[in-house]
């Protein structure tokens, strides 16, 4: 079983780098971003949810989904899976 701390995939989503291992509705290719302002990286959608890191400016984020003004994706430098206010993060 994979861990989703550290393997992007959902019960409804999965990295497409994921597809030989585990089983998913939807696949996603990653979208390479960067922080342009700090932000959290939490563990789940609501802003009131745990915090993982913090991610400074310059961060690379890879952009899996985006929904209501919240990404789903992982930290790179960390290789920390989670969610982030899609406002902190831009094209590459």
């Amino acid at each position: 079983m994979l861990d989703p701390r550290v393997h992007a995939v959902r019960p409804d989503i999965a990295d497409v780098r994921l597809a030989d291992r585990v089983f998913a509705p939807h696949y996603a290719a990653p979208l390479r971003r960067v922080v342009f302002a700090e932000t959290v990286l939490r563990e789940g959608r609501d802003p009131a949810s745990a915090v993982i890191a913090t991610l400074p400016r310059g961060a690379a984020f890879d952009l899996l989904d985006l929904t209501g003004g919240v990404a789903w994706g992982i930290a790179v430098e960390l290789g920390q899976v989670g969610y982030l206010d899609a406002a902190a993060v831009q094209p590459q």
